[in-house]
């Protein structure tokens, strides 16, 4: 999707870091983890949801 190579990464990094601080960088990716396990654990529950309910023949609509 995006070709980046390891000067653009540098790049984005040093940029990071100048404007968010080191102090700031590792509570921001903490929360990008969070978020992360939020959505899968989201998606697990839907999934479970939709088996629960072709396994009981229920209706979707």
């Amino acid at each position: 999707m995006f070709n980046l190579g390891y000067g653009e990464l540098l790049i984005i990094v040093v940029v990071g870091l100048i404007i968010f601080g080191p102090s700031k960088i590792p509570e921001f990716a903490r929360q990008c983890g969070r978020a992360v396990n939020m959505f899968k654990h989201g998606l697990r529950e839907g999934f479970e949801d939709e088996t629960k309910k072709e396994k009981n023949g229920s209706d979707p609509s």
